[in-house]
């Protein structure tokens, strides 16, 4: 799990874990105070123990207790996962209260989803910088950044930095889809599709690739939606 989201309004929740998800973010969803507050130094702990980078995402209204307050108290018990408070008031005293009561960014509502994404993505980085990075695997497989390229105990085969790229964005979402507009945005850095098939040619040729060293790892095309990473077992 790489989100835990405290948020009471079912409506926003249910659009941020459904978009969260569809991004290949783990995420877990409570609705109170109290039990965010549990949830949270459980999420936090784990990251700690794991060495993984996670967010929670703190909404400041709750009921039976709020989020500055959760925040606060998560400081004060030593948990250093970091926090992403929302709220749908905004001014700048209070995000300055979120901020000096140990948040590491705030987010006024209403919001842009890919603001949000954008956030998560620089709260992970700064997580990482923290942290021993471990090897991306999925089954044999293990992506090697120092060949650069993908290996098992007895072959390997070299990736471009493109092919790279890809590849790494599709074994830290492994099991989730991944939007060709995702892919698009994170490997060319584009905001828009360029209308041609570069995604599909890649694809293509990660999959000669990943063929060679493991038969049961596949990228999978999701009609619409864009492509999954798995094992298959034959």
């Amino acid at each position: 799990m790489n989100i835990l989201l405290i948020e009471d309004d079912v409506r926003v929740a249910d659009f941020l874990v459904r978009g969260l998800q569809a991004e290949g973010y783990g995420t877990n969803w409570v609705r109170s105070g109290k039990e965010g507050l549990a949830a949270a130094e459980a999420f936090a702990r784990d990251c700690e123990r794991q060495d993984l980078p996670g967010v929670v995402i703190l909404d400041v209204l709750l009921p039976e207790l709020d989020g500055l307050s959760l925040c606060q108290m998560l400081r004060k018990r030593n948990h250093q996962v970091p926090i992403l408070m929302l709220s749908a008031m905004g001014e700048s005293h209070e995000r300055a209260d979120g901020l000096r009561r140990g948040a590491d960014d705030y987010l006024a509502k209403p919001f842009d989803f890919d603001e949000l994404l954008a956030r998560i993505e620089a709260l992970m980085r700064r997580t990482r910088r923290r942290v021993q990075p471990r090897p991306l695997q999925i089954g044999t497989i293990i992506l090697d950044r120092q060949l650069p390229g993908l290996r098992t105990e007895s072959d390997e085969v070299a990736l471009s930095a493109l092919e790279m790229a890809m590849m790494e964005l599709m074994v830290a979402s492994a099991g989730a889809t991944v939007s060709r507009e995702r892919i698009l945005a994170r490997v060319w850095q584009a905001d828009r599709d360029p209308l041609t098939n570069v995604v599909d040619v890649y694809v293509s040729r990660l999959r000669r690739k990943i063929a060679r060293l493991d038969p049961e790892v596949r990228i999978t095309a999701v009609r619409g939606l864009g492509y999954r990473l798995g094992v298959q077992r034959l």
